[in-house]
């Protein structure tokens, strides 16, 4: 290779080495992904209340089977993971900055929305959300409605880098998730399991 061939290439490299920084992922929620988030807290919301909305006790409470869950005990339990999985989002901007955020999040946005709300797969709820039995269906829509408000706020004001900072997912089919990804898990979750009281619900001798 001659000279010229050589400095044509040094000036390559040394291009490449000011663009390239420039090119890394903005850690920021974009214009559409918000958009995206509040459509999936509204969608997820309507459906949540309209399921719950107008139940007898007999309806809240009844099981198809004994090791199965209630009405009233799915609501409950997206109640508490609705909590929990926005303080994931709290707790990852709380930490240090992730160096290595792009890597280890990477498609796991696609992941979460492919498998969370069409309720692919099944799993073990941790034991910190496994419902009691014990929420009424109005002290349910007061604890759901009030969460869900501090999530909307927090979604529609924050200018955080959501994507630099992750907190470990229980499940190793997840892993590592950043800030975003926990921020569109919590609503989706709710429309996974807002399926599930549609199950209940068409259920062989469940209260009419």
């Amino acid at each position: 290779m001659g000279t010229g061939g050589l400095i044509l290439m040094k000036s390559a490299i040394l291009f490449l080495a000011a663009v390239l920084p420039l090119c890394a992922a903005d850690p920021q929620m974009s214009d559409t992904e918000r958009a995206k988030v509040l459509q999936y807290l509204d969608e997820s919301r309507t459906e949540f209340l309209a399921a719950i909305d107008g139940l007898t006790e007999a309806q809240w409470k009844w099981k198809p089977a004994p090791e199965r869950w209630s009405v009233g005990e799915v609501a409950e339990h997206i109640v508490k993971a609705e909590a929990a999985l926005f303080g994931n989002v709290t707790k990852a901007l709380a930490s240090a900055a992730n160096p290595n955020w792009e890597a280890k999040t990477k498609g796991k946005t696609e992941t979460i929305e492919r498998v969370m709300a069409p309720r692919l797969g099944k799993a073990q709820a941790p034991e910190a959300l496994v419902p009691g039995g014990g929420m009424t269906i109005a002290d349910a829509k007061a604890i759901f409605e009030k969460q869900r408000a501090g999530m909307l706020e927090f979604v529609k004001t924050t200018s955080a880098p959501l994507k630099q900072h992750t907190v470990e997912h229980p499940f190793q089919f997840f892993n590592t998730l950043n800030g975003y990804q926990w921020l569109i898990y919590s609503p989706l979750h709710t429309m996974r399991h807002n399926k599930q009281i549609a199950e209940v619900k068409a259920t062989a001798g469940y209260p009419k």
